[in-house]
């Protein structure tokens, strides 16, 4: 009775320190987007203070009227980037709640925008209409995030990233696929990947950002929690794929009912 009490003691603390490492990863995270966003504002304020300095200059009024619009644009912007971020800083708790994938998408690319562009990657996007899913959204676009910087550091100089959003109707299954066109992963490192502090990088780049080797675990273990599967497909010299499975919430909410 006592080894199964020691037991369920050990398992209940294991699983309490994952729950501390995903939050202290997701603070990591949040923090390092707070440090590219700051370069962000920064560009949009001297962009709101070139067109309202142009625009008092100016007595013509289509001159005027276009300051206005740049103005318009750039303090619609920051609204998206404030929003962006405080939709990942709250409510960080383990509640799942139906959402759009589509959404979670385009956060976080607007989130990685900046960098992207200083790397000079170009991002396709090919996202299809889709069922919702049934998740924590703070936590898939953290997965989401950690795979796109995986992908910009697979191509060091320049590269193209593919953004594949779909829908398995058979296994009713939404499917987002993040696949870059970089380095790829050698074939007797591909069952390792997902193991926690296994890494391909020898440490950290010049952002500071990977060779940890908790991402992809992390990555791993947030998807299963959310009753799906991440798949990896790679090739050397040609790429890498992870696609993300996640259920409908219609196929969740039937599970639950039955």
């Amino acid at each position: 009775m006592n080894h199964e009490r020691r037991i369920n003691e050990l398992e209940t603390e294991n699983s309490h320190l994952k729950e501390q490492l995903m939050h202290a990863q997701s603070l990591t995270a949040l923090g390092e987007l707070v440090g590219t966003t700051t370069h962000e504002f920064n560009n949009i304020l001297m962009s709101l203070n070139g067109y309202a300095k142009m625009g008092m200059r100016h007595r013509d009024h289509d001159k005027r009227d276009n300051c206005f619009e740049k103005i318009l644009e750039a303090s619609q912007r920051a609204t998206q980037v404030v929003r962006s971020i405080l939709g990942m800083a709250k409510n960080r708790t383990a509640k799942k709640e139906p959402a759009k994938l589509v959404d979670v998408v385009e956060n976080s690319l607007l989130l990685l925008e900046r960098e992207l562009r200083k790397y000079n990657i170009a991002v396709e996007k090919d996202l299809e209409e889709v069922p919702e899913v049934f998740i924590q959204a703070n936590q898939i676009q953290q997965v989401l995030m950690n795979l796109l910087i995986n992908a910009r550091q697979a191509m060091p100089e320049r590269g193209r990233v593919l953004i594949k959003l779909s829908y398995n109707s058979p296994l009713e299954l939404v499917e987002l696929m993040v696949r870059d066109f970089g380095s790829g992963i050698p074939a007797d490192k591909l069952g390792k990947i997902f193991d926690r502090f296994y890494s391909t990088k020898e440490g950290p780049d010049e952002t500071g950002k990977g060779g940890s080797g908790l991402g992809l675990a992390m990555c791993k273990e947030i998807i299963e929690q959310h009753w799906g599967k991440i798949r990896l497909a790679s090739e050397v010299g040609k790429g890498t794929a992870f696609t993300l499975c996640l259920p409908t919430l219609a196929k969740i909410e039937r599970a639950k009912s039955a």
